[in-house]
């Protein structure tokens, strides 16, 4: 990798300019992200999951710029214009905004006004006007007329075309005008189709303005969204009269001051520019940044809330009963083993129309008994809060617990391919209900099933840039599969997909093997699995845990490459690689120093060691049960300084929305959150954190709920 891009990346991420280069090397080694930051911390200096994705994304970024700039020079040098010193900047180019400027000029286009100018054979008039060569415009452009060009104001008119195409291909100026438009303000106005219920929820932006620089990401992308959907225009308010002046000046001091009759044609062609090809050009590019730091800034919330979303508590491996709830059309209840095993499903009807209480009574306490159940899941949607109060009526036996479940994704799962391979004999009802039961026993397994947007933890996902917005998904979503670790034995191979250096093509043939052969026993054998070589196997090992296995490390996070360093370690204290495994009286006696070499440095030592005081430990918290307040049905039944239980459902740039247990979620706005002014929520919140409110406002009419954090 070229060192002008490594430097670029180090000084955009703040690391070291070696942390890049190794980083980049790894990369083309063909390391993953989980990989390298597990288990290369030596080479990156210690750099977490997040610092080398960023690293790989703007590695990818500069692999993509170099083939751009092959295409640049190409093009120009088949114009033949391509000179040294313009290679050179071309060469040198970190910012593509930079390389397009250069670009711009020889870039192939649409017949323009210039161009036409150009056939009539004004150009030289153009240059000598240009490059103030001449004092008399009106006589240097008598030697132009022809058959075609039949007056003088026909020729200033061409070459004054031509100018104004020059100036608005000429870096320096776009550059400059960039730089101004960036510190003004940007500024809306309603259309004619701003009107009906659609259109209300963007009133706020009918007459509207605020500087480009202030501009929170969330207003930003709202604003581009209406005006997307046709209800407001959007312009940034840029001084015409400021911005001339700037232009003209800066334009007389690379050349000098034209004489008055030169001024005035050089002052014309500059307005004709800025208003027609600057402006709108420059307005366009100012606004696509703003909107690019707008998406960065969403799609790392929704990255955020993802993360925790994954990370949720699980239950574990527990028999559970989950309750996809409904009024009409009953509940689907289905009963799960501890691996997530569909064991059985009905459906009950305890709620109106039918009202059978007495019946599902009966039905969900046979259920429990027949199948051992020791939780039970209840999505949290339609009908959730009046089928909790029902299973509160059924006797349970002693340490038989509750849960709410968040249903968010869950019909987007049982219609999907992936539900209808898991359960081709069921429809999408116990497909439902299976995921609301699978996610409280481990949401990450089951939650990567579902296309991330459908969770409903983001922010305006849908208008960001759709290929960042998965990179970071992806990213995520890995990051926490590698976090956790992965049972072998028990995953399913969707889940395998997303361990480093696997993918789905080998996760299916892992199934396969496993399915063929049995349970594994060994990483070794992943070694025996179709297209899995050595390469997959090093980047993968580490992450894959097997319970019971020959030898214990295979249910850690060390890695097959260290276990002789365990070995050593054991053969020091006199035991064996078993008994140090989860001894941490004995891990408290190896001295990390003693096995330093040239392959594993102290980081990955002190890793090793921690790993053997809690091998395979789960990262994640223990579930927690959670009631909401039993008074509380409506938005009706609201009132100002009432204190309530809640779950934090979604974060945002300007607030946390929080479930109480009724239909609408309320908003905790970012200067309710307990510090002065403006808080960050997702510093202060964590999503699904179970939190206390207070209620500060109800608008019946627009059903919102405004709510302060009280702890």
């Amino acid at each position: 990798m070229k060192t002008i891009y490594i430097k670029s990346i180090a000084d955009r991420l703040q690391v070291k300019d070696w942390q890049v280069e190794n980083c980049a090397a790894l990369f083309e080694e063909g390391a993953t992200i989980p990989f390298i930051s597990r288990y290369r911390k030596e080479r990156t200096g210690g750099l977490d999951d997040v610092a080398v994705a960023e690293i790989r994304h703007w590695v990818d970024v500069y692999a993509e710029m170099e083939k751009r700039k092959e295409t640049v020079i190409e093009t120009i040098s088949q114009a033949g214009a391509l000179t040294d010193e313009l290679r050179r900047k071309i060469e040198n180019c970190v910012e593509s905004r930079e390389l397009e400027d250069l670009y711009l000029p020889y870039k192939p286009k649409r017949r323009t006004r210039a161009t036409a100018a150009k056939e009539l054979g004004l150009e030289p008039l153009a240059d000598r006007m240009y490059s103030v060569s001449v004092n008399d415009p009106f006589r240097e452009a008598r030697a132009f007329l022809n058959d075609k060009v039949k007056t003088v104001d026909e020729a200033l008119a061409g070459a004054r075309d031509i100018i104004a195409e020059r100036l608005s291909e000429t870096a320096s100026v776009r550059e400059t005008l960039r730089q101004i438009f960036k510190t003004r303000r940007l500024v809306t106005r309603a259309t004619k189709k701003a009107v009906g219920p659609e259109a209300q929820k963007y009133k706020i932006y009918f007459d509207y303005s605020e500087s480009l620089e202030r501009i929170a990401p969330h207003r930003l992308l709202a604003i581009l969204r209406a005006e997307e959907e046709g209800f407001v225009n959007v312009r940034i308010d840029a001084d015409p009269e400021k911005c001339g002046k700037k232009i003209y000046y800066d334009f007389c001091q690379e050349h000098r001051y034209p004489g008055p009759a030169l001024a005035e044609q050089i002052h014309e062609a500059f307005d004709d520019s800025f208003k027609r090809l600057l402006e709108p050009s420059i307005s366009n590019e100012v606004i696509k940044e703003a909107k690019e730091k707008a998406d960065l800034e969403s799609i790392r919330i929704f990255g955020e809330n993802l993360r925790q979303l994954l990370l949720a508590p699980p239950v574990g491996q527990k028999r559970v009963l989950a309750i996809d709830p409904g009024f009409r059309t009953g509940c689907k209840v289905v009963c799960l083993d501890e691996q997530g095993n569909l064991l059985h499903n009905e459906a009950i009807f305890p709620h109106p129309p039918v009202s059978e209480k007495i019946k599902s009574i009966q039905a969900v306490s046979g259920m429990v008994r027949k199948f051992g159940i020791e939780v039970i899941a209840i999505g949290n949607g339609t009908a959730g809060r009046e089928t909790e109060e029902f299973i509160k009526r059924v006797p349970l036996p002693e340490g038989v617990r509750v849960f709410t479940v968040s249903e968010d994704g869950a019909s987007i799962y049982s219609a999907s391919d992936v539900a209808r391979e898991e359960f081709p004999d069921h429809d999408v009802t116990v497909r439902g209900a299976v995921s609301i039961g699978r996610r409280l026993m481990d949401p990450l397994a089951e939650l990567v099933k579902i296309d991330p947007k459908s969770l409903g933890v983001g922010q305006y996902q849908h208008d960001v840039d759709q290929t960042l917005l998965r990179e970071k998904l992806d990213n995520t979503v890995e990051s926490c599969v590698n976090s956790v670790g992965v049972n072998l034995n028990t995953a399913s191979s969707y889940l395998l997909s997303y361990v480093a250096g696997i993918g789905p093509a080998l996760a299916d043939n892992i199934v396969e093997y496993r399915a063929s052969n049995g349970a594994y026993t060994s990483r070794k054998q992943l070694l025996k699995v179709k297209r899995l070589g050595d390469k997959a196997f090093e980047q993968c090992a580490g992450f894959l845990r097997i319970q019971g296995a020959e030898n214990p490390l295979d249910n850690s996070a060390v890695h097959p490459e260290a276990y002789h360093v365990v070995d050593r370690m054991a053969r020091d204290l006199n035991v064996t690689t078993r008994e140090l495994v989860g001894n941490a009286e004995l891990c408290a006696k190896l001295d990390p120093q003693k096995y330093i070499d040239d392959n594993f440095g102290l980081p990955t030592i002190n890793d090793i060691i921690s790993e053997l005081r809690k091998p395979g430990r789960d990262p994640r918290e223990s579930a927690q049960e959670f009631e909401f307040a039993h008074d509380i049905r409506s938005i009706e039944d609201l009132n100002a300084g009432m204190e309530l239980p809640g779950i934090v459902t979604n974060i945002t740039a300007f607030g946390a929305f929080v479930d109480i247990g009724i239909k609408q979620n309320g908003l905790i706005h970012a200067t309710q959150m307990g510090v002065k002014g403006m808080a960050d929520p997702s510093k202060i919140l964590k999503l699904h954190q179970q939190v206390k409110v207070t209620v500060i406002s109800v608008d019946l009419d627009r059903g919102r709920i405004g709510l302060r954090l009280v702890k």
